[in-house]
């Protein structure tokens, strides 16, 4: 009778005995396949026929694997992500303090619209608040805040105008009063070729002679305090600018004048204009203590 190897079907090398086979099959020497992985299905041999599938209570597959990239790792919270973030500003500063920056910006803001409110009325046409109120205004805006322009109306210089002055020095061969020096026309130099001219080259002694002339009177004569204060300041200047100089002795009496030149007219009009100067000439000045620089010998002769 017929029989199959002992090792049955479907053994570890899948073959079969033959029936006149008296011998044991010698073993196989090919290559032992690949590992099987857990989806790779049972291998068959050729003699078995198909097996019939069939589902049973121990019988699982397995899923294909999983092509599509690990999905984010999810992050753990931060610790104190929970917390409340330190305010900042005027936020972060407890009740008393929020007061006290409350009141200072409100005062500054106040200020601040008072001071525009101020200049404006000041360099506006003449109406009703500035006559009711021009004193008032006055005094907030002079000295420090005087505009020389007008609003809707400005009014460019139409004219020329130069300081000069001179000075009468004692020294050592008696009295001598030094010709006429351009106060101007040095301020002038200064300027030209400058591409950055300070403002005390361009300004000092032209505002500061514009502020003279309207606190005086067409007699040289002072317009309450702000005439007094303008004759102080013009003898400073003065006394700045003549300490630039050795003249050999102590400057005892200034004189200081305006020269004053209208403005010729251009080639295309027709307009007569006289370009002659005019001059106003200021009393004699005795030069005191006050007029001095700081720190000068001159003033500290005086002193003594």
């Amino acid at each position: 009778m017929d029989s199959y190897d002992d090792r049955g079907v479907g053994g570890g090398h899948g073959r079969v005995a033959g029936p006149d086979s008296g011998t044991v099959p010698e073993p196989r020497t090919e290559p032992d396949p690949e590992p099987r992985t857990r989806l790779d299905p049972e291998p068959r041999t050729g003699l078995d026929p198909d097996p019939e599938p069939h589902a049973g209570p121990d019988v699982r597959t397995d899923p294909e694997p999983r092509t599509d990239p690990d999905p984010e790792p999810r992050r753990q919270p931060e610790r104190g992500v929970g917390r409340a973030e330190p305010r900042a500003g005027m936020a972060g500063l407890s009740f008393p303090y929020q007061v006290v920056a409350a009141v200072a910006l409100s005062v500054i803001g106040l200020v601040t619209c008072v001071q525009l409110a101020m200049v404006f009325l000041h360099v506006a046409p003449s109406n009703t608040l500035t006559k009711q109120h021009g004193k008032g205004i006055d005094e907030w805006v002079y000295p420090e805040f005087e505009q020389n322009w007008k609003l809707f109306a400005p009014n460019p210089l139409q004219q020329n105008i130069a300081v000069h002055v001179r000075a009468e020095i004692a020294g050592a061969d008696g009295r001598r009063t030094t010709p006429w020096m351009n106060l101007s026309g040095e301020d002038g130099k200064a300027i030209r070729g400058n591409p950055l001219p300070s403002h005390v080259q361009q300004n000092e002694l032209r505002r500061g002679w514009d502020f003279y002339l309207g606190s005086h009177d067409s007699q040289n004569r002072a317009n309450g305090l702000r005439g007094t204060l303008s004759e102080q300041y013009i003898r400073r200047i003065v006394m700045l600018r003549l300490g630039e100089h050795d003249y050999g002795g102590t400057v005892e009496r200034i004189q200081v004048r305006s020269e004053v030149r209208s403005v010729a007219a251009p080639p295309w009009s027709t307009e007569k204009i006289s370009t002659k100067p005019s001059y106003r000439v200021l009393p004699w000045w005795t030069v005191a203590a006050a007029d001095l620089p700081e720190g000068s010998a001159d003033q500290k002769e005086t002193d003594q």
